[in-house]
């Protein structure tokens, strides 16, 4: 549902084509309030052993990553970092190198900002 300025959702049906992606500049515009070059909002719903085998390098974004269920492993090239309580967060900067593993089924909120094209 939505009105000329705001928008009301559900972030596991708004994120389907999206890979849980529910707020960001690649949202089509005709979404109205989701599309934004603000931030990059996403509902990540992850079975157990899910993981990004590729890190992330060179992100010009600064990212949060909020543990809403679940137990979530963030590793970084310096250390890793277990999210195992609900609402554990891990917040890094710009071109912080990362990958993640869910250590059992997760449910995780990740907010980024800027929007950017990557």
């Amino acid at each position: 549902m939505s009105a000329s300025t705001w928008y009301r959702g559900n972030a596991d049906d708004d994120g389907t084509d999206t890979r849980g992606w529910i707020l960001g500049h690649f949202i089509d515009p005709s979404a109205g309030e989701r599309s934004t070059e603000t931030l990059e909002v996403k509902w990540g719903v992850h079975k157990a052993g899910e993981q990004r085998a590729d890190w992330v390098t060179g992100d010009k974004r600064t990212t949060l990553v909020l543990l809403v269920s679940g137990h979530f492993h963030v590793k970084f090239r310096d250390g890793d970092a277990p999210l195992t309580r609900q609402g554990d967060y891990l917040v890094w900067g710009p071109g912080t190198d990362h990958s993640w593993e869910a250590q059992e089924d997760s449910v995780v909120l990740t907010v980024r900002w800027p929007s950017l094209p990557q």
